[in-house]
């Protein structure tokens, strides 16, 4: 997409793009069926030999670009077609022969893993899966992925969701699945001046409080989501952290089984102002916080009766009028 509508992408474009940017890793050009589940013989032989085509070329002009610039090129990952490695087998047998060029491998879908060549394993893997809670994430990294990317993290904070998990979990079992999060918008917060979580060395926790929050959300203010984005980061840190001493330990099956008796499957259903919707004839989230004028005639007659008062007014006008009550 571009400034001027949508237009193809030539893979020269996508290569000397990467090139100019020097991102710290550059996910190889691929033919991937995005929203095909099942993908016909005649399809897979296509966009095989198309990605096979483009990871080559991308090789050969780094190559190229290595004799000039010597080190300092970024790395580059090969993306796996979401189909097994069975089907995509010429596809790999050109990755295990440019094997020494590549410095990782890019997923979209686990099943790749299933039957991966010995010779590829040893790769670090980028898992773009976009798993969409903590259960998701710790099932991708059981099954052999490195690196993560999680979409979910944004848009939890857009809703208004402070995540509150820990991994691995410590204490007893509760009687019921805890929550992964809380809901900020929800008006008991309005009173709370706790934490958004206990011990949490985040700074949104370490100076602000629950009731201060849900006031910025209430008032819409930017602040909010920038607090718990800060949050929401210190507890995901927490949570690779987690993830790392347990493979470490050589329990990371046993910690997974036990955070999935500990936790809720799901975040905390998204019902912040900027939910949206995902479907026709879906009810509404929230109520309106404006209604049209004219709406009710009645309060709108009432309130025509009352003179408003002007910019020289004192404490006593506005306590006639019930703006307010004047205390000693």
């Amino acid at each position: 997409m571009t400034a001027f509508g949508f237009t193809k992408l030539q893979d020269t474009t996508f290569r000397s793009l990467t090139s100019s940017l020097n991102p710290d890793i550059i996910v190889g050009l691929g033919d991937i069926p995005y929203g095909h589940y099942k993908v016909s013989y005649k399809k897979i032989d296509k966009i095989t030999n198309r990605t096979a085509k483009w990871m080559q070329a991308h090789v050969d002009e780094r190559a190229a670009a290595k004799k000039e610039q010597g080190s300092g090129l970024p790395l580059l990952y090969a993306p796996l077609l979401p189909i097994s490695a069975e089907s995509q087998r010429y596809y790999i047998e050109h990755l295990e022969d440019m094997v020494q060029d590549i410095q990782g491998l890019a997923l979209y879908n686990t099943i790749t893993l299933e039957d991966l060549p010995e010779q590829l394993k040893a790769l670090p893997r980028l898992g773009l899966t976009e798993p969409n809670n903590p259960r998701a994430m710790l099932q991708d990294v059981s099954q052999g992925i490195d690196i993560l990317t999680l979409p979910f993290l944004s848009a939890i904070t857009d809703a208004g969701v402070a995540l509150d998990f820990r991994f691995p979990i410590s204490g007893p079992m509760p009687d019921e699945l805890l929550p992964l999060g809380v809901n900020m918008w929800e008006t008991k917060h309005a009173i709370d001046v706790s934490p958004l979580r206990k011990d949490c060395p985040c700074y949104s926790c370490t100076n602000h409080h629950r009731a201060f929050l849900q006031h910025l959300l209430s008032a819409k203010e930017m602040l909010a989501w920038v607090l718990l984005q800060i949050h929401n980061h210190q507890i995901m840190d927490e949570f690779f952290a987690g993830i790392r001493e347990s493979i470490s330990r050589g329990t990371l099956e046993q910690d997974i089984a036990d955070f999935e008796r500990f936790y809720e499957p799901e975040l905390p259903e998204s019902n912040g102002y900027q939910f949206k919707s995902e479907g026709p004839n879906e009810r509404k989230r929230n109520s309106a916080p404006f209604t049209v004028y004219k709406a009710n005639p009645d309060k709108i007659a009432e309130r025509g009766s009352v003179p408003v008062p002007g910019p020289d007014a004192v404490a006593e006008d506005l306590e006639k009028v019930g703006f307010a009550e004047k205390t000693e």
